[in-house]
């Protein structure tokens, strides 16, 4: 994989948006791969397409784009929030690409979030654009990378070392068990599943216990958030994310 663009490519442009758009673009046509089946290359949409920038010809996965100058940051800017929202609760929404480049133009780091670690509670609204902007009222979003478990960040590329193929698909099957499940179970799974990221590799139910009012703030509906986590434990546990040890014991996988 060659981490450096093609700057040729930007002789014809003037505005930074474009030259990056064009030359990050080209790079992920010549260097990526689909993370599911690990096809190669990936086939660009046309011009103007709303959804993604990119798809896999062989298994249909859509991607979209996002790339940025200097490190990777926890926040990520993103369009309109109310269009997200709606992409999210789509069945056709695309995952996600985030690149970051250096000021000589190499790719720093390249990495995918998938489709289905994204839910409403990742995507925060922006205050409306004042009464004096051109688009005023429109509301945008930021995406907030830091409620994706880590196991959801699948890198290509990291700290500009290229991640080997295998490991890439590998990771990125073993969470597809989650697009089977209704946004609502999905919501309380990857909330559990961030809660262990904060704990050690092996822990206790007791310790997860101790997030139960934390989670009972983002699920108030909910009465039996105890419950409710020891289901999710189970599922994480059946899915290979956590194996059991011993009564009230775990083990992260991964």
């Amino acid at each position: 994989m060659n981490l450096y663009f093609d700057q040729r490519l930007a002789k014809n442009y003037h505005s930074k948006s474009q030259i990056i758009r064009v030359l990050s673009e080209t790079w992920v046509t010549e260097n990526g791969y689909c993370p599911n089946c690990s096809e190669q290359p990936l086939t660009e949409f046309a011009n103007g397409q709303p959804v993604a920038d990119f798809y896999c010809a062989h298994c249909n996965e859509q991607y979209e784009l996002k790339s940025k100058k200097a490190k990777l940051s926890n926040v990520v800017n993103d369009g309109a929030y109310k269009t997200m929202i709606e992409r999210i609760n789509s069945k056709d929404n695309p995952s996600f690409f985030f690149l970051t480049y250096s000021k000589e133009y190499t790719v720093n780091n390249f990495l995918i979030i998938p489709k289905h670690f994204f839910t409403p509670d990742i995507i925060v609204k922006r205050k409306p654009l004042s009464v004096t902007a051109k688009r005023a009222g429109w509301v945008g979003c930021n995406i907030d990378l830091r409620q994706v478990p880590e196991s959801g960040k699948v890198f290509l590329v990291k700290d500009q070392q290229v991640i080997p193929r295998e490991n890439v698909t590998q990771q990125f099957q073993k969470t597809l068990f989650l697009r089977k499940q209704s946004m609502a179970s999905r919501g309380w799974t990857l909330d559990v599943w961030q809660c262990i990221d904060r704990l050690d590799v092996s822990f206790s139910l007791n310790q997860v216990y101790a997030f139960a009012d934390e989670l009972q703030l983002k699920h108030p509906e909910n009465n039996h958030v105890k419950d409710k986590i020891r289901q999710q434990l189970q599922i994480l546990r059946d899915k290979g994310i956590i194996e059991f040890v011993s009564r009230g014991h775990y083990r992260k996988l991964y």
